[in-house]
């Protein structure tokens, strides 16, 4: 790099150092103090009531209205008996009464149990049991799939524990919810009297894991994070100001749409474009239409926009920063250069980790720098096992390897973990760097990576997770829970979960390998019917390897490196057939040379 190059990077670092001024003042919140998200909206209808708050499908709340609305439904709900404390399972599309629900429920001190609008049976259950859900919000586009399961739920049925929230089609609700759009009008637009003793250390939201056999793990979110979230990462990413515009496609239930997304804005006074879902087709027209100089995004909706072929709506547009995660390298250069935009600021954490990294400096390629304490381990994947020194502790990796990002545990970076107290210890690593030290393991392999001038702060770039958990569409794929559910099919004696590249999309998609009784014919029809059942979209195999012995370790662990590397390939499988799902009709063919070469060339439909 030249001196002139030198100097003006600097200068640009120092720049990017300025423009995050607002967020040097903040203190994190201590647990016994009363703030909460509730006190942090009021705040900001109180400054910016005349502002725009929300637009959805044509309809627009400016804050003052958009408050008056909360209100409404905050005092109908604890009319019907909803208690500060009381988890209320909220099972609703993106829109603007899933906001205006949120918002009440943490105005009564009532934790939100989000619930991923595409769950059904076992999963759905599983999801209001385990939060202890007393109660019920759900959109009328949800109600048809919500309505078999009411008798194993914990609310039951009835008035006092369902409510019903009207979408765009004029239908009436069903005979076991009241309809909460109607009856919330008859109520007071007046503030809540628990509003301000809501304490920071009080539960918000139950935000779930990815669940990939349908029983996915409820993270707990305290008050303190979502503060957090609104009023430190916010403007450490998005910096957004009263009149910017964000365009918000993430589900809402998930932190990245809901964190530096929805509470960065609302504690900023800016104006959430919201919509149900994400559409390559529609982005930049709408982004125009809209005028959103905002975007939340995860790395695979980035991949589609820059496939598409070039619009004239994509000109001249008026993005000009972004926060999310998982943006790939060879992804990341192409949107930033081809659509003009300005700032990426990738974001990693998790729902329930005490490990956030942000890329604050605005450095390409990279999910940034933090001030946890953190520590990169050796691991080896083909034992999916930590490397320990002789005296039991963890050997750290070099800079410029890949090791297991572990973050320290500490009063001021706690695990609060998950519902099951058995799930949150499993998370917990000790004996790392010292005898009794306590750690949360992330699950990721991440490296530390040079990237040139920087003010001294180390950055990492995120590399894979590790050997029990893939990421697909989005969304995580733990390979130990899809096992436990392919193990229940009869021809089934040890499933082999792990998964593989792709060309053309993010993350890794699954495979599952596995061996047959001797002279049996595999029932494809069966298995199928198995994953569709059990399994959400995004965690049912791509690909199916037929083996012809299992491969394990010397300690009886399934081998996943060399299968990884072998993944879907024909002139690496010797005798072992694999089957394919074909991304449009769903059913499970042979991999055959032609569709493999369709799969290589990125041309398959994935």
């Amino acid at each position: 790099m030249s001196v002139f190059a030198t100097l003006k990077e600097v200068i640009r670092v120092l720049n990017e150092i300025r423009q995050s001024r607002a967020a040097i003042g903040f203190k994190l919140p201590a647990l016994d103090e009363a703030i909460s998200l509730g006190v942090i909206f009021e705040e900001s209808v109180r400054r910016h009531g005349n502002l725009l708050a929300l637009e959805f499908e044509g309809r627009s709340w400016t804050y003052t209205q958009l408050n008056q609305e909360v209100n409404r439904l905050a005092h109908l709900l604890k009319a019907q008996g909803v208690k500060q404390g009381e988890g209320v399972a909220l099972f609703m599309e993106n829109r603007a009464e899933f906001v205006i629900s949120l918002l009440a429920l943490v105005k009564i001190g009532a934790p939100a149990a989000l619930i991923n609008n595409s769950l059904s049976g076992e999963a759905l259950v599983h999801c209001c049991k385990v939060t202890d859900a007393k109660h019920c919000i759900v959109g009328d586009e949800r109600a048809d799939v919500l309505a078999p399961e009411l008798a194993g739920l914990p609310f039951g049925q009835g008035h006092g524990s369902c409510f019903w929230m009207k979408d765009a089609v004029d239908r009436k609700a069903p005979d076991w919810a009241m309809d909460a759009s109607q009856a919330m009008q008859g109520h007071a637009d007046l503030g809540l009297p628990e509003t301000p003793g809501i304490l920071a250390g009080d539960v918000a939201l139950y935000i779930f894991t990815s669940g990939t056999t349908g029983l996915p793990k409820a993270a707990t979110y305290k008050h303190q994070r979502l503060v957090t979230a609104a009023n430190l990462l916010g403007k450490l990413t998005l910096r957004p100001k009263p009149g910017d515009r964000l365009y918000l496609c993430l589900p809402i239930y998930h932190i990245t749409g809901l964190g530096p997304g929805l509470c960065g804005f609302i504690a900023a006074g800016g104006t959430v474009c919201l919509r149900r879902t994400f559409s390559a087709g529609k982005f930049w027209s709408e982004v125009q239409a809209w005028q959103t100089n905002s975007f939340v995004y995860v790395g695979e909706l980035c991949r589609y926009l820059v496939t598409q072929a070039p619009t004239d709506a994509e000109k001249n547009n008026p993005l000009q920063k972004m926060v999310g995660n998982g943006l790939r390298p060879d992804v990341w250069d192409e949107f930033k250069s081809r659509f003009d935009v300005d700032r990426i600021c990738e974001v990693y954490g998790s729902s329930e980790g005490n490990v956030t990294f942000l890329n604050l400096l605005n450095k390409d390629r990279t999910i940034g720098t933090t001030s946890v304490e953190v520590a990169l381990v050796k691991y080896d994947v083909n034992e999916d096992a930590i490397v320990r020194d002789d005296a039991g502790l963890c050997e750290l990796a070099k800079s410029g390897e890949p090791g297991l990002l572990l973050g320290k545990i500490t009063d001021i970076t706690p695990f609060d973990g998950y519902t099951n107290a058995e799930a949150t210890n499993n998370k917990i690593i000790e004996n790392v760097k010292e005898a009794g030290d306590r750690w949360f393991n992330t699950g990721d392999l991440v490296r530390e990576i040079d990237v040139g001038f920087a003010m001294g702060l180390k950055h990492y770039q995120f590399v894979d997770r590790t050997g029990d958990t893939f990421r697909w569409r989005a969304e995580n794929v733990s390979t130990n829970e899809v096992g436990e559910v392919l193990n229940s099919h009869p021809q089934i004696n040890m499933a082999n979960v792990y998964g593989v590249e792709v060309p053309g999309t993010e993350g890794r998609a699954g495979m599952v390998a596995f061996t047959l009784d001797a002279d049996s014919d595999f029932d494809l029809d069966g298995f199928r019917a198995l994953v569709d059942a059990r399994l959400p979209d995004y965690a049912r195999p791509v690909f199916v390897r037929l083996q012809q012995e299992t491969e394990t370790t010397v300690t009886f662990k399934l081998l996943k490196g060399k299968l990884r590397e072998q993944a879907y390939h024909l002139d690496k499988l010797g005798k072992d057939r694999v089957y394919v799902r074909h991304p449009r009709s769903g059913a499970y063919r042979v991999l055959d040379a032609d569709f493999y070469q369709k799969i290589l060339a990125a041309e398959a439909g994935y």
